[in-house]
């Protein structure tokens, strides 16, 4: 049975933006789903890709919408399948694929590789080829020169790991941070931003709080990693980008901090990792 959609919340004092969701994946148009989004406060948002086909899904999106900037990436999931002679587009292989990647990374609408990572919680995919994929990801965004956002779960010291090895991008991301307030210390001196998804709100999330206050507010993002983890009082239901108006609040309460004045580091976080974002749709 689909979830249902989750009530707008009250607007944000200031503009800011949700870091990572799909709209790929959510029911609707794509610009009621903005504009619902823009009455919560919420301008802009990062549309991500998880394989090659909805990679160019999220890079078309953000060329249409001025709004929208584009993430592209195989996930680390999505891995095996994106192997030869694993089931996939006829034709296919690991050096097309990832060459697409790389094509895509250089359109000035994509503003991220990823997500590609890590995950050790799912068994979609062997560790060994996981850290192949992800290192050949991080050298597309080096040669890009696009941020790196990452899909790290149960797999934290083998990223931080490959980071240091292979030398990271100047802009590194850790979408929907799940790291407790070490990992978060560990981010912190690396310079890597750790954006909170819609759990940092669950009542058995104290770890993530942990480390949203030890977390520097200047390498903070927010997010909803859109059509999951809706964040509270509407978790359940449909999860949007506007909803991240919700975690925006639980964050800046759990760091002491004033809404509005988060909104605009949030939105100056987004800038410095993202670029300046695009008065108009490109053509």
């Amino acid at each position: 049975m689909k979830a249902p959609p989750a009530p707008p919340p009250e607007p944000l004092p200031r503009p800011a933006f949700d870091a990572h969701t799909h709209l790929d994946m959510l029911p609707g148009p794509v610009e009621a789903v903005l504009a619902a989004a823009r009455a919560a406060g919420i301008t802009r948002a990062v549309t991500v890709g998880c394989d090659a086909a909805s990679s160019r899904w999220a890079a078309a999106c953000a060329a249409e919408h001025a709004g929208v900037y584009a993430a592209v990436a195989i996930h680390p999931n999505e891995t095996a399948r994106a192997e030869p002679g694993a089931a996939r587009e006829p034709g296919s292989d690991r050096d097309a694929v990832l060459a697409e990647i790389a094509a895509l990374a250089a359109l000035p609408q994509v503003r991220a590789v990823g997500e590609t990572g890590l995950d050790y919680y799912r068994d979609h995919s062997p560790p060994d080829l996981q850290r192949d994929w992800f290192r050949a990801h991080v050298e597309i965004a080096k040669t890009a020169g696009k941020a790196l956002m990452i899909h790290d779960r149960d797999a934290h010291d083998d990223v931080l790991d490959i980071l240091a090895q292979q030398g990271a991008p100047e802009h590194v991301v850790f979408h929907c941070f799940s790291g407790d307030a070490e990992m978060a210390k560990r981010c912190a001196d690396a310079g890597y931003v750790m954006s909170f998804a819609g759990n940092v709100t669950f009542p058995n999330a104290g770890p993530l709080r942990d480390a949203a206050v030890v977390a520097p507010a200047g390498l903070i993002l927010v997010e909803t990693d859109a059509p999951y983890l809706t964040p509270v009082p509407n978790r359940g239901k449909m999860n949007a980008p506007a909803q991240v108006a919700h975690t925006l609040r639980a964050v800046a309460e759990v760091k002491g901090i004033d809404v509005a004045e988060f909104c605009t580091t949030v939105m100056a976080t987004g800038e410095r990792v993202f670029g300046p974002w695009r008065d108009g749709a490109l053509p």
